[in-house]
Formats: structure tokens, sequence, C-alpha cells
């Protein structure tokens, strides 16, 4: 009984290879007979499936914490509500339509319909890695990616807390969802893996079918540009579009719970784990590394931000720490299997100052009303380590270069043609996401409207969309 062998359906661009090379397509999913498959490491799958739970904890309760010990405590459980509900929400269009639209041949903006409703997905299907003749089960594949598909969506409610309808976050998060997240995850990530890559006529043949992004060569490990750009663009413009709260700049509106916080961007960390060396697919050396990095960066950058912010008001602060952590977490996410541990401090550090002018100094000057700081944090940390990737995936500064899968070897590496890569893959995750997040907002708000009243904003979310209190 033939098996059916999943090699176009990877996540990642793979953790080496060459630009000229390595712009995989979508292939039909090959099929050999059952003797000839290969049987997945139960090494890797176990950590995949661990990974997969890693993830789900930083949402569940990690970032629900983490934005909920940041807004004011009339609000505390509209926040923590959007987070839970929309994790809920999107895993179940994942299963519907998603998956099958970021991860199945279609063409390089978007994928087609071979797995919609999960149909052809058994226990038996497999998806490749990022080694020649190594998969892991499709469902391990399947879960794991569904908790990026997550994640991303409830990232974006930071931006508006504590003044949209609960009905508009969702309504929006689905439009958007659809339109924005899927499509940049299958541009930046849609490939056939590297058994495609037998000889140069062979990738060239290859590569008529793999996402856009990727094709143009850009580098993006676990997210940078798919979740923290896209969805720090689609938190700034909701931010624009439902104005600032009532009192912005007038009122104090500081954080109602700094443990929460801490406990929330703890979470964060642990759960971080999941998301970047789960991303690695398999248990190895570079998985290793991975974690080094994604543990260095998170801690330089932490620092960074305290000690410039010690500088500046002549005490570092608890939000302060915790932000900065989350900054290098988003910083290093695309970076983190490409840098060497050197290079992931310096990363880190660089996010910690830029992150912290972001939120300070540019804010600001422009005067929006982030509320939680998402374009801050994770659409500029997220551009910072997408670009950086490029200066410390250099061999000569510690990174592990890019591998050409037909050769067998490291390729020659150019860091200016990848900085242009690079570049690629942020300014179209900025333009796709902007125009696709001005249009649901629009929509929403011309059909169901965006704000509550003056009237309920005072009173809190917590009471007028949910008829709770967090705190009696």
């Amino acid at each position: 009984m033939n098996r059916l062998l999943t090699m176009n359906m990877l996540p990642r661009y793979p953790r080496t290879g060459q630009l000229a090379t390595l712009c995989a397509a979508s292939l039909a999913p090959a099929v050999a007979l059952a003797g000839d498959a290969p049987t997945p490491d139960k090494g890797d799958t176990a950590w995949l499936l661990t990974a997969t739970v890693l993830v789900i904890l930083m949402i569940l309760p990690g970032l629900a914490l983490f934005y909920g010990g940041m807004v004011r405590s009339k609000n505390v459980l509209s926040v923590l509500m959007q987070v839970f509900i929309t994790f809920c929400l999107m895993a179940l269009l994942w299963a519907v339509y998603g998956y099958s639209l970021a991860f199945t041949a279609g063409n390089a903006v978007i994928g087609g319909f071979d797995r919609l409703f999960l149909a052809g997905l058994t226990v038996d299907s497999l998806a490749a890695t990022f080694s020649k003749g190594v998969y892991v089960p499709e469902f391990a594949y399947f879960v794991f990616q569904l908790t990026f598909a997550g994640i991303t969506p409830c990232l974006v409610v930071g931006a508006f807390a504590e003044r949209l309808k609960f009905g508009a976050v969702l309504a929006f998060l689905v439009f958007w969802f659809t339109f924005s997240y899927l499509p940049i995850a299958h541009m930046v990530w849609f490939w056939a893996g590297p058994d495609a890559y037998t000889d140069a006529e062979a990738a060239a043949a290859a590569s008529a079918g793999a996402g856009f992004i990727f094709q143009k060569g850009a580098l993006d490990f676990a997210g940078g540009t798919v979740v923290h750009i896209n969805a720090g663009i689609a938190g700034i413009v909701g931010a624009l579009f439902a104005g600032r709260r009532t009192g912005y700049g007038r009122l104090p509106m500081p954080p109602h719970n700094l443990p929460m916080v801490l406990i929330g961007t703890s979470l964060l960390w642990v759960g971080w784990f999941g998301f970047n060396v789960g991303s690695n697919l398999e248990a190895n050396g570079l998985a290793a590394q991975v974690f080094a990095n994604t543990l260095l960066a998170t801690a330089a950058a932490a620092l960074a931000w305290s000690g410039v912010e010690w500088l500046w008001r002549g005490t570092p602060t608890m939000l302060g720490a915790a932000s900065g952590a989350v900054a290098g977490l988003v910083a290093i996410t695309p970076a983190c299997g490409w840098v060497g541990p050197m290079g992931s401090i310096v990363i880190g550090l660089a996010a910690g100052v830029v992150c912290l002018l972001a939120v300070t100094r540019l804010k600001a000057a422009l005067g929006y009303d982030d509320s939680l700081d998402v374009f801050g944090v994770h659409c500029v940390g997220g551009i910072l380590g997408a670009l950086l990737t490029a200066v410390f995936c250099a061999p000569a500064l510690g990174g592990t270069g890019v591998y050409d899968y037909v050769a067998g070897a490291v390729a020659g590496y150019s860091m200016a043609g990848q900085f242009m890569s690079q570049l690629w893959g942020v300014v179209l995750t900025i333009l796709w996401s902007g125009i696709v997040s001005v249009a649901g907002y629009a929509l929403v708000n011309a059909t169901i409207g965006l704000r509550v009243t003056e009237d309920e904003e005072s009173e809190g979310l917590d009471t007028v969309s949910h008829g709770e209190s967090a705190y009696t």
C-alpha cells in the first residue's frame, strides 16, 4: 500500500542552503512504496510535539498574562478573553483551510486546497525536515504550525487594547488571518524540501513554485516576518484606526499588575524555546545552538533595555526589563538558526536599545496610542532581527553561512546580497500586511463598528463586553 510523502509543506527556510539553488518549489507530493518510505525518528517527533506544547504555553497563559498585567484593572479580563478566544478561533480556521492555503501547492503567493478540511492528512503522511531523507509525521508538523498561526493574531490585540468591541476584534482577525497571515506564511516558508535538490536542473525546476519571498532568498528561521512584522503592522494600523484611548496623554494609564507582567514574560521566554528551537524540526546539534542563541539574546536585550532606562530615568523598572526580554526574543527569532552565540548577543543588545527608543521616543514623537507597544517591540524588533540576520549569518562572524544542497557544501557568502534578500522580505511584509489591515479595519468599521462608546470605555470592557470583573 502506498504512503504519501508530503515534501512540500515545510515551515522554514532551510537552516542552510544556497540562495541560487534553494528556491524550492511546491512539487506534487511524492509517492513511495511503504517499504521505501523513511521512518520518522522518534526523538525528532517527541521534540516537535514538546515544542508545540511550549508554544501553546507561551500563548496561554504566557501572552495573556503579559498583556493582561499591562492594562488597567477594568480591562484585564477583556484582554485575557481576546487572547484566549482568538487562539481557539484560529486553531479551527487553521484546520479548515489555513494549513492548506499556507503549505500546499498553489502559486508563489498562496497555496491550494489539497489539505482543505485536512483532506489526505493521515497518521502515515510525512513532512520533510531540513536534512535529506529525514521526515516527521505530518500531524506533528500540522499542530506545530497551528500554534504559530494561533499566536500571531493574538499579538495584534495588544495594540488596540481597552477600546475595541469584542466582536470587531474577532471579525478583523479572521479577515487578517485569511488575507495576510496565510499568504505571508506561504511566501516566506513554502518549499519542496531538501530531497528536491538532486542537481542544478532539478533545483531550477523546483524554484518555479516556491513562495515568492523564499525565492528572493530571504532567511527567516522562526517568524520575524511572518509573525512579528506582520502582526506589528496590523497592530499599528489598528491603533491608528481606533484612535487614542480616552484621556491618553492626560491621565495616567500604568500597568495594573506588574507581577502578572513578569509571570507572563517568564512564560513567554520558556515557551519561546519551543517557538525557535522547534522550528528546526529535528533534535540535533543545531537545535541546541538555537536554544543557546535564544537564551543569550533575550538576556542581553533585557540588560540593555534596563541599563539604558537606568541611565535615563535613574531607576531600572520591572516593566522595562520584561519589555527588553520580549524585544530580544522577537529580534533573535528570524536569526536564531543562522547566527552564532556572539552574534545573538549583539542582536539582543541592539534590540534592547532600539526597541526602547521605539516605544519611548518614536511613540512620543508620532503621538500614536499603541496600548501595549506591539509595533515598537514586535515590528521594530522583527525588522531589526531580519536585517541583522544578513550580517551575523556570515561564517566570518560566527554564522552558519548558506549551504548548497546540490553541491553538498557551504556556499560562498555575500553579506550585501543577503541583506537585499532580507530587505525584500521586510518591505513586502510591511506593505502586504499594511494594505490588508487597512482594508480589514475599514470593512469592520463600516459594518459593525470598531470602537466602544466613550461611556463604555470609561466603565471598562470587562463588565461592558463580558459582564464580569477580574477583582471584587
